[in-house]
């Protein structure tokens, strides 16, 4: 068995008490590597959509997605781990192919990520948490390795 050579650990998050715990276990597993941590906050089709028709400031959207990351950050450096973020949008008005388990893996290739952390958000749980239908996806088509919790 050979052991693994992690350097960034990617956590999508989308705000959910699972994302909390997905970015937990993102930091202990980085913690353990030396490695560091990408949190992405994916917005889900509700939001993208209420943004495009200007239902919703995009600045709010901003400042709800900063207010997380800080919380990422927070723990992220009380571990001593190395972090950073980024937000993106796991769905398109105009491209059929742009979905969060599409903008999930496209992130980790971009940020050459080594591991990926995926909350699995119950199947009752609230339609916006993203989330919860990029898991799958990610889990079926990653090519690096995937914690699903």
């Amino acid at each position: 068995m050979t052991d693994l050579d992690i350097d960034l650990v990617l956590v999508p998050v989308d705000g959910s008490e699972e994302s909390h715990e997905a970015v937990d276990y993102a930091i202990a597993l980085a913690s353990e590597y030396g490695a560091g941590v990408h949190a992405l906050y994916v917005l889900d089709e509700e939001v993208v959509r209420a943004i495009d028709h200007g239902v919703v400031d995009e600045s709010e959207v901003a400042a709800d997605s900063e207010a997380f990351t800080d919380s990422v950050a927070r723990r992220a450096e009380a571990a001593e781990v190395p972090h950073s973020n980024s937000i993106a949008y796991g769905f398109s008005t105009s491209v059929k192919t742009v979905h969060p388990g599409s903008v999930v893996l496209d992130t980790a290739e971009e940020l050459e990520s080594d591991f990926i952390v995926v909350p699995r958000e119950p199947v009752s749980g609230d339609p916006g948490e993203v989330l919860g239908k990029a898991a799958e996806y990610v889990l079926l088509y990653a090519s690096q390795p995937v914690l699903s919790v």
